[in-house]
């Protein structure tokens, strides 16, 4: 069977949003020496049209550096000597609702989280935050380039952005180079990764950690769908960690998951995105990370993970809040139950975008995916 098929998805976007000519980049944050590590690794192979963008980055990156240096004179000492409770993963694959059920999950006010300017800044966000973030957040785009959600530096974000800022190995590095090999796509389930370097791994994640639970010390909830097929790596330095899973018809995450490559690449890469090779390794992604989490499940004691789908968050929000409550044993739900209530209803007027796909992908989703479409009961939408 054909594994790749390029150019099979139509797009039937609604809403959209108008962003500034120019918008900050992750990398924006990004040390000299952690910059020049990531150029390497693209062996600088950097399209003409981006060249003004390596640039600005490479100007910033002493910057970056100078503050990250200010921020572990100030503040290394109590990162170190921080105790942090066990985390909470939200896990799922991309577009499967991780973004929804997060901000969600951080209106309860016991939790808190890696915010956009921490992972735009993770080297220095404690030492720059009040004085550098109200500029930065000037230019912020008012919405994600993937779709219609609401973008700023307070919203939370994805931890594995701030790893890839702090020079660590992460399969995101394929944004900055998306017309690249494959980069560091070991690190997506960790499971071959010498454990030197896994250990490497989680000293640099558990300083963010720490660090984020500096600025607020809270139990910290931590969205990024790779920690989806990471679960036994994760079990190693947070034993006691809970997590909630979050599905969706793949369907629907095949297309969304193609859109979202292209777009953050297009946004946030030094290459203009090719759509050569990509149907292959959203297809090939999505079964690597099914198969890790469903090996690493078995390892989590009864109460350390629930499971949700996208389906039943959006019909029914609290309840579904209720069940992941009583399902990992966190208790105080009736407590902010008004808070969830009140984010649910600004929600009903989001837009989504539409997709459809090629007879062949969704051939190729049936028999790729059926272990994940039968453990859910999934099947293809009608148009």
């Amino acid at each position: 069977m054909k594994k790749d098929a390029p150019k099979t998805i139509i797009r039937k976007e609604t809403g959209g949003s108008k962003d500034k000519p120019w918008n900050p980049r992750f990398w924006d944050g990004v040390t000299v020496c952690a910059w020049f590590k990531s150029l390497v690794l693209g062996r600088f192979c950097i399209s003409p049209l981006r060249l003004p963008m390596a640039l600005v980055i490479t100007l910033l990156s002493p910057f970056n550096s100078l503050c990250a240096l200010g921020q572990r004179l100030f503040y290394g000492r109590r990162i170190r000597q921080q105790k942090v409770s066990p985390p909470l993963f939200i896990l799922g694959h991309w577009r499967s609702g991780t973004t929804l059920l997060h901000e969600y999950m951080i209106l309860d006010d016991r939790f808190t989280y890696a915010d956009t300017y921490t992972c735009f800044a993770p080297s220095h966000f404690l030492f720059t935050h009040r004085w550098l973030s109200p500029f930065v957040g000037l230019l912020m785009p008012k919405k994600r380039p993937m779709d219609n959600m609401a973008a700023g530096l307070s919203r939370p974000q994805e931890d594995e952005f701030a790893l890839c800022v702090l020079g660590e190995p992460s399969p995101y590095m394929n944004i900055l180079f998306p017309n690249a090999r494959p980069i560091y796509a070991d690190y997506l389930t960790m499971r071959e990764v010498p454990e030197s370097r896994r250990k490497h791994w989680l000293d640099t994640f558990e300083r963010l950690i720490k660090a984020i639970t500096v600025a607020s010390p809270k139990t910290v909830i931590l969205k990024s769908p790779p920690h989806t097929a990471r679960i036994r790596t994760i079990l190693q330095r947070f034993p006691d960690a809970k997590f909630v899973y979050i599905h969706r018809n793949p369907y629907v995450l095949f297309p969304s998951t193609f859109n979202l490559w292209l777009k953050i690449s297009a946004t946030h890469g030094l290459q203009i995105p090719k759509e050569k090779g990509l149907a292959e390794k959203v297809l090939s992604d999505f079964t690597r990370m099914d198969e890790a989490y469903t090996a690493d499940k078995a390892l989590l004691k009864p109460g350390q993970i629930t499971e949700i789908s996208y389906d039943e968050l959006v019909a029914d929000p609290v309840g579904t809040l209720e069940k992941i409550y009583a399902g990992i044993g966190l208790g105080g739900f009736d407590e902010h139950r008004a808070k969830f209530e009140e984010f649910a209803a600004a929600q009903k007027g989001y837009k989504k975008n539409r997709f459809s796909i090629a007879p062949e992908i969704a051939e190729q989703i049936a028999v790729r995916w059926k272990p994940y479409l039968d453990r859910y009961g999934y099947t293809k939408p009608e148009e």
